[in-house]
This record gives structure tokens, sequence and C-alpha cells, in this order.
């Protein structure tokens, strides 16, 4: 593969750059090969594009090797786009926005620093993924969980930075953020909230200082490398009682997101839902050629004969309970009020209580079964992630059921959606499954996302993270007084990072040495 550099630097100045990166961290952590590059491309992208191309990756160790390779790309101007461990998998994994820049790979920095038990938080580095936290906790009998999100495989800091979820009360894992080590874009370390104190004994107690709180700042940002994180931790609780609901009719969506979204403003529910429907069970279980070779999105007389199979409803739903036993038994109560009498049978919870394996519990077991649905279409398969935020309204929910749904029948692919109920909002998130292998299908999923994205727009509805491909798309969305946000970001990203080494493009925010006039 011919070496790609970024715009304004030639190979010889790339290389140069390179050799100063080795410097820092070694020779053997500057990886640099065809087989290296290939390592962080894209796994589910476009296969016929030729973009988001890295140049090379470089593996700091500790944050003063972080710190030197940032100076040294201000020297070199050379942008470097900083990853965790590069497992954000339908949204670019580990490529970069911007061909040829340097991948800063924290993943070797993977120190779980600190678990207090007695005020419930954590302390750790990039590299530290969920896996690592839950056997942690398992192995040292620790009496707290980290919230597990679908790809365990990840990072717990990319995860929080880009406002991923999982599944208890503490599922929002960016609210839980309580104070940041972060190496600015010019190489100066700093640490926000109650941590810019010297010698703390704050910083994950209460998530802000004195002034301006700046965490928010690094998150889905270009403005910083995260080295280093607090998060609150959730106590393990008593007890839980668990219920899965499957619902039969398609319509039911209408009647039981309002019933969800009652039961979230109110707290009865605390933790988020996924309201999926049956292609979640049914891409993990078996592949599309199982039941339909022909072209075109799956006949919905085919769907109904895979539902009829495995016993399935066309949405399912998990219902969790979190607390004391007496407490959740009284919430039971009235969520049985709300969901039995639409549902037409009881809801069957089973209880778990505390020295009951984990597996039983609410509390979520990494793993990595859910990313088997790219094989739902064969070959190289991939998937892309639209993830519109609508307001939690169930016919609002129908609507974009029924029109997100003629979308992908309009471009051939399987509708494949489900509905993240918040607290006061809920995720659509619909992937795109393809098979990379095909050129047609692949087109046809791109044009399928654009497609979605203008149809989301017209409505009002943003969406919370984006695929590399689209983030310049997403970022054109938030339009109001003629983009005045984007306007702020660009100012604050020339202030701290004149060169442009940070990140350039992530979440659509361009330097001035890289924008274009349509970005």
């Amino acid at each position: 593969m011919k070496l790609k550099t970024p715009p304004g630097l030639d190979e010889k100045r790339l290389l140069a750059a390179l050799r100063a990166f080795a410097g820092v961290v070694g020779e053997e952590w500057v990886l640099s090969s065809d087989q290296d590059r290939d390592t962080y491309l894209d796994a589910y992208g476009f296969s016929h594009l030729d973009a988001h191309i890295p140049a090379a990756a470089v593996a700091p160790r500790s944050v003063e090797e972080v710190q030197a390779l940032v100076r040294l790309a201000n020297e070199h101007k050379t942008p470097l786009w900083p990853i965790s461990r590069g497992k954000n998998l339908g949204y670019g994994g580990g490529a970069p926005v911007q061909n040829g820049s340097v991948v800063l790979d924290l993943g070797r920095m993977n120190r779980i620093l600190e678990v207090n038990e007695k005020y419930g938080y954590c302390v750790v580095e990039p590299g530290v993924g969920f896996f690592d936290i839950f056997d942690h906790f398992q192995k040292n009998r620790i009496p707290y969980w980290l919230s597990i999100p679908a790809n365990a495989w990840g990072s717990v800091i990319g995860n929080a930075l880009d406002r991923g979820i999982g599944y208890t009360p503490y599922g929002d894992h960016t609210t839980r953020i309580c104070g940041m080590e972060v190496v600015l874009p010019q190489g100066e370390l700093v640490r926000t909230g109650m941590g810019a104190m010297s010698g703390s004994q704050g910083w994950q107690h209460y998530p802000f200082g004195f002034g301006p709180a700046w965490d928010q700042m690094f998150v889905q940002s270009n403005f910083g490398v995260v080295t280093q994180m607090g998060l609150w931790l959730m106590p393990e609780p008593e007890a839980t009682l668990s219920a899965t609901v499957q619902l039969s009719r398609r319509d039911d969506i209408r009647w039981a997101i309002d019933a969800l979204a009652k039961l979230r403003l109110h707290n009865v529910l605390e933790n988020n839902m996924v309201f999926g429907s049956y292609l979640h069970e049914a891409a993990v279980l078996s592949q599309r050629e199982e039941w339909y070779q022909g072209k075109g999105a799956i006949p919905d007389e085919v769907s109904e004969r895979i539902i009829e199979h495995y016993g399935l409803g066309w949405w399912k739903f998990r219902l969790n309970l979190f607390g004391h036993e007496e407490v959740i038994r009284a919430k039971e109560r009235i969520v049985r009020a709300a969901i039995e009498p639409d549902l037409g049978q009881p809801l069957d919870f089973r209880l778990w209580r505390r020295g009951d394996p984990i597996e039983g519990s609410g509390a979520g077991v990494p793993g990595t079964l859910p990313l088997q649905i790219v094989n739902w279409r064969g070959g190289r398969g991939g998937h892309i992630g639209f993830s519109p935020v609508m307001p939690p309204d169930g016919q609002l929910a129908l609507e974009a059921f029924r029109r997100n749904k003629a979308r992908y029948e309009e471009f051939g692919l399987d509708y494949y959606t489900s509905f993240t109920v918040g607290p006061r909002h809920i995720n659509n998130v619909n992937l795109v499954i393809y098979d990379r292998d095909d050129r047609e299908m692949t087109g046809n999923a791109r044009r399928l996302i654009e497609a979605l994205i203008a149809d989301a727009h017209k409505l009002g509805y943003g969406e919370y993270r984006s695929h590399l491909m689209f983030m310049d798309r997403i970022a054109q969305g938030y339009d109001f007084n003629d983009g005045s946000l984007w306007r702020l970001n660009e100012t604050l990203k020339d202030a701290l990072d004149p060169n442009g080494v940070i990140a350039p493009g992530k979440s659509g925010i361009w330097p001035a040495v890289y924008r274009k006039p349509s970005a």
C-alpha cells in the first residue's frame, strides 16, 4: 500500500516525524508496516473507499510519552488520531477521519489506577477494557458494578468519551465521569474539576470544581488526549428483579414506549432499556441465506417465519429493577400495573439476590456475541449505525419504525432497529448490515444512511454519534443560527490547537489548517 500522507506533509517529512516518535517510545512501538496500517483500518468500512487510511501508529506507555509525542507532532506538523482500544466498531474502529494521520494508540496504558470501595469510584487509563474491570471486580470480590455495553471488547474510557451506554442505572457512562487527566494539543497536562488542585482530596467525589467545568469539553471532541479518568461505580444491589417481554404485533411499540417512558420519567425504572426488533436475535442465531436467498429486503412473510421458529416477538425488551428487595417488590407492582393490561398476560419476574451467580442479575456480563450480527449477510460482514435522538413518545416511535423500514426496503436492505429508552429521550439505533464484498450492497448501504440522515433532519432529529464517513454531514445538521455552534467549536480548536495535530475532523471539527469551505 502506498504510504498515505496528510495534506501539506510529504513522505519525507512524515518519515522524519516517525523517527522522532521512535525516539520517545522505541522503534518497536512505531507501527508503520502495511500489516500495521491494516490493523487500524475500519473493520466494517466500505471496502471500495480510499479514505480513513492511517500512515502509521505509535503506542505510548505513559502520560509523559503522550506529552512528548504531542509536542513532536506540533514540531513536525503531523496529525495524531488518539484511540483508547479502537473497538468502536460500526463507528470507525481505530481509523482516522483524515487520511495520513498517525494513530495514537493508548492501548498499552492499561492500568486500573484505583478502585475505592468506601466511596464507590475507580480511576483507569484508556487501555482498560470492560473485561479487565469485570475480572478485577470478580477476582477481588469488589461489591460494585460498572455497566457493561453490548460490545464489551472496548475501552471503559473510550466508551464514556463517545457517549456509549450500558444497561444498569449507571449506564449513561458519560454522566458518571468525575475527573479527567488530559494532555492538551501542545503537550500541556491538565486535570479537570477538583483535580486542578495540587494534592486534591476531592477529585473523584465531586464532578465540578471552581469556575467552568471542562470534562464534557473532551467528550466526542478533538481538544485533548484523555490519559486517565475517574468514574463513579454502582454499588452492588441487594437484589434484582428481571423480566423479558416479547411483543407480537408491530404496532405494540406505541403503547409500550409510552408506558416505559412514563416509568422512566418517574424513576420506577432506572436503567436504559433496549426495545429491539426480532432481528436482534435472529441475526446472532442464524444467517440470512438460511431463510431467504432472494434480492432486496427480506419479505415480511419470511420475517414472520423466523419469529415463529425462534418463538420471538416482533419486539423484545427486558425489565430490570435494582435495589433492596422490599423496594423492588413495591416497584414490581407499579410496573405490572403499567404493562400487564396492554400486554394481556402476567410478567414473569425472576429474583436474583446478592451471592447468586452474577449471570442471573441485571449487571451484565461482558461478551462479544452481539458482533455475530455482521455474519447475517455473509462475506466480509459489516454494519454502520444511524442513531437519532427523539422524544420518548410511542406514536413518534411508531412513525419512525414505519418510515425507516420503508427506507430500508427502498434500498434493498434488511431492517434492524431498536429504541433505547432513556430518562427523557429515546435513541433510535438503526444498524445497516451489509456484505463488504458486494459493491452494489455497500453502495446502497451508504445511500440508505444518507437518506435516513436527511429524513431525520427534516423532522428535527439529530444523531448523537456517527461513523467517520458521516461526521461532517451530521455536524452540518446542527445548523441553528447559520451553524454558530460549529463556529464556536472551530474558534476553540484553533486557539488550543493552532497546528491542528489532534484528531482533525473528529465530530466534524476541523482545524484551520485542514478546514474546507464546505466543512
